[in-house]
């Protein structure tokens, strides 16, 4: 029986890994690119959304501001604000509607 070797090991390792980044990141609510999601957040209590290995819980919103629980630090987004920093991630308010929000998330 042959071993795998330790280069072969390696390639399947992280072939795993970047199947598993990028199906973490397609649901429903979240599309993603390599580096970059665009997520919708329903309006409403306990909703979240997880992408790029940090999950986004709904706290609150008013026509232009909406605050999230990103990864355990909860951050504020106006919408044409920069975007926040946060878990290594830059993150802003893309649109507020009565049922949805909609963030854009990218990689420092």
């Amino acid at each position: 029986m042959l071993k795998p070797t330790p280069r072969i090991a390696a390639i399947v390792s992280s072939a795993a890994l970047g199947l598993a980044l990028l199906a973490g990141c397609s649901s429903d609510n979240v599309s993603c690119g390599l580096d970059q999601c665009t997520v919708s957040i329903d309006r409403e209590t306990n909703a979240s959304a997880s992408f790029l290995g940090v999950e986004a819980k709904f706290i609150s919103a008013d026509a232009n501001t909406v605050t999230l629980d990103v990864a355990g630090e909860q951050i504020s987004l106006t919408k044409g604000q920069q975007a926040v920093e946060v878990a290594g991630l830059q993150v802003s308010l893309d649109s507020v509607t009565s049922d949805q929000i909609g963030i854009q998330v990218s990689r420092n």
